[in-house]
């Protein structure tokens, strides 16, 4: 009986894209592939007649079935990258994004004390708060999730990054313990009941509930600026991430609840993604 002869990096990527298909299919396959063998995608350039063992094809071939059934490959590697971070993800949680690190960016610019204090909403990874405690040693950052298992994902990822986060388990601001802050940041629920995008890619996967946000999306974004300036520090920040085309009515809520300064800023596709405010509380009069 004759063994079956072994397969190449090459020849496993190469059957991989074509039926994985989509944006990025290659760039999909030498992830599962680097995950499966341990060798960096580099690797499989220089020497793209590397034959791979048979135990890690089967292993390849597993995840790749999962990517063609639409699978997140985030999901399928249990990890994605943030702010440089690696993040352990879970579908109970979404996948960061690449257009939230413009949040990340937007709050460092913010007028903030050396030792401030720090809320990040419906936390889920732990990513947008990481990214902030890894950026700023002295800020005291906290953060919240509503589902026990974010809670535990994301205070896993602080204990691997040896970052310090306190993250409590409350759907907003309902179980967090009597504080106010300098900054609260959330990249809350945003996408319309019924949005066609919600059949579509990686988005399938992910939990509804990190997702959409009543028939316009803004349901969670109306408590979320609502109650917020009880949780604030007179000339405390609120920051938010929302739709690309949810920049003026989000704007619109800040100054019907009292912020000043209120602006929106755009990702990084030139798209109103991110509105911010200041409470001015004591200061305003």
């Amino acid at each position: 009986m004759t063994s079956k002869p072994s397969r190449t990096c090459e020849q496993l990527i190469r059957d991989a894209v074509a039926r994985i298909g989509g944006a990025s299919p290659r760039l999909d396959a030498e992830l599962l592939l680097s995950h499966v063998t341990g060798l960096s995608r580099t690797r499989f350039r220089a020497w793209p007649e590397q034959p791979v063992p048979a135990d890690q094809v089967e292993a390849f071939e597993r995840l790749v079935a999962g990517r063609v059934a639409g699978q997140p490959v985030a999901y399928l590697l249990g990890h994605q990258e943030f702010w440089s971070l690696p993040l352990k993800v879970s579908p109970a949680t979404l996948i960061p994004r690449p257009d939230t690190e413009c949040l990340v960016e937007v709050a460092l610019t913010l007028p903030l004390a050396e030792q401030a204090r720090v809320l990040d909403l419906g936390t889920g990874t732990g990513a947008i708060a990481l990214a902030l405690a890894s950026e700023r040693p002295g800020w005291r950052v906290g953060a919240c999730d509503r589902i026990a298992e974010a809670v535990a994902l994301a205070r896993c990822n602080a204990e691997a990054l040896g970052l310090p986060l306190q993250v409590w388990q409350s759907r907003w601001f309902d179980g967090l313990p009597p504080a106010r802050f300098d900054l609260i940041v959330s990249n809350p629920p945003y996408i319309k009941e019924g949005d066609r995008h919600l059949g579509e890619g990686d988005v399938r996967f992910e939990p509804p509930s990190a997702l959409v946000s009543g028939p316009d999306g803004l349901n969670d974004l109306r408590e979320i600026v609502q109650r917020a300036p009880d949780w604030l520090v007179p000339g405390g920040w609120l920051l938010v991430e929302h739709g690309y085309d949810q920049g003026a009515p989000v704007r619109a809520l800040f100054q019907a609840r009292g912020f000043a300064r209120v602006e929106s800023r755009q990702d990084y596709g030139a798209r109103e993604r991110l509105t911010l405010g200041c409470w001015p509380g004591a200061e305003k009069d």
